[in-house]
């Protein structure tokens, strides 16, 4: 994968979007006969036994009962459909998670407990396991005739992917030590003399070159464009042969990491994958087939999706 200094290989893209974003148009290309919607996957807490307390029961406990209680909790993956049933809302192409999960008028809709007792939290928006987009990459790559060759979109906007004017963030502490802690922060943080000190360039994970370098630019949204094979993304492990990996916060003892490209094609351009970075799905447009194949796929959670869909938070017309 090879930083892409014009980015005029993705002007296809915006040749095919609406300028409003009143449909999925407004991010997902146009002149495709099929879509399908990957739902990215929740998360459900439960508690053997009982239903999961909420935040202001929580907040009224000593904290050894609460403490204890933390130890009991079991965290899982959550599919929408698992979501939508135990809350006794329907599943269909434009569901909204608000909606499916019943959620109130001015209420949180990304953590709800449903009236089985488990609390549900929302998909992460933007964002999904590499497992999961291997598993997505592994049908894009048997539907098209170029599969080692194509782009990659990242979005700028990904917190310390690019190099900026300014002053340094507050870098990331990892320690169990209260004391240590504070000390950290006494040193990391110094407000008076911060506020006069003249901006200066912080690299960020790409090298300054491609942070200066020109953008992808398409409606609302700029991106930094990288050549990319289809199949290479059919491997779990993508992230650690992509150059905008995290290699930073490794050193820091994190785990390998890199975002997952907000926009993928070949270069025969059969389909496309969009994962704009606030819809909690992923869409990929492509033939009948493709779309077929993925959404027959067990391992992941995806419907066919009409033309003209609305991914908008108020579209559910199903569960209202």
């Amino acid at each position: 994968m090879k930083w892409i200094a014009d980015p005029s290989a993705g002007s296809w893209l915006r040749e095919r979007l609406d300028d409003r974003h009143e449909t999925m148009h407004g991010v997902v290309p146009r002149g495709f006969p099929a879509y399908a919607r990957v739902f990215h996957p929740a998360s459900v807490r439960s508690l053997p036994g009982r239903a999961v307390p909420s935040w202001d029961e929580l907040d009224r406990m000593p904290d050894a009962d609460r403490d204890a209680l933390f130890g009991q909790y079991v965290d899982e993956p959550a599919t929408w459909a698992e979501t939508a049933a135990a809350y006794g809302t329907v599943l269909h192409p434009q569901a909204q998670w608000g909606r499916i999960v019943r959620t109130p008028a001015g209420g949180d809709w990304r953590s709800r407990v449903a009236p089985d007792g488990r609390q549900f939290d929302a998909p992460v928006e933007g964002e999904m396991e590499p497992r999961l987009l291997a598993a997505i990459a592994r049908h894009l790559v048997a539907h098209t005739s170029t599969p080692d060759a194509g782009c990659a979109a990242v979005w700028e906007g990904w917190g310390g992917l690019t190099g900026y004017l300014g002053h340094p963030a507050t870098p990331a502490v990892m320690s169990d030590d209260p004391a240590h802690l504070e000390m950290l922060q006494r040193s990391m943080h110094d407000p008076f003399n911060n506020a006069f000190r003249k901006p200066t360039w912080q690299p960020g994970i790409l090298p300054d070159e491609v942070s200066n370098g020109r953008r992808l630019e398409l409606p609302d949204r700029a991106y930094v464009l990288f050549s990319a094979a289809p199949s290479a993304f059919a491997d779990p492990d993508w992230t650690l042969y992509a150059p905008w990996r995290d290699v930073e916060s490794e050193r820091q003892g994190f785990p390998p990491s890199a975002h997952h490209p907000s926009i993928l094609w070949p270069a025969d351009r059969a389909w496309v994958l969009v994962s704009e970075i606030d819809f909690d799905s992923t869409v990929i447009a492509g033939s009948p087939a493709l779309v077929a194949a993925i959404c027959a796929d067990p391992d992941i959670e995806a419907l066919p999706l009409p033309e003209n869909a609305c991914l908008t938070w108020d579209a559910d017309e199903v569960n209202r």
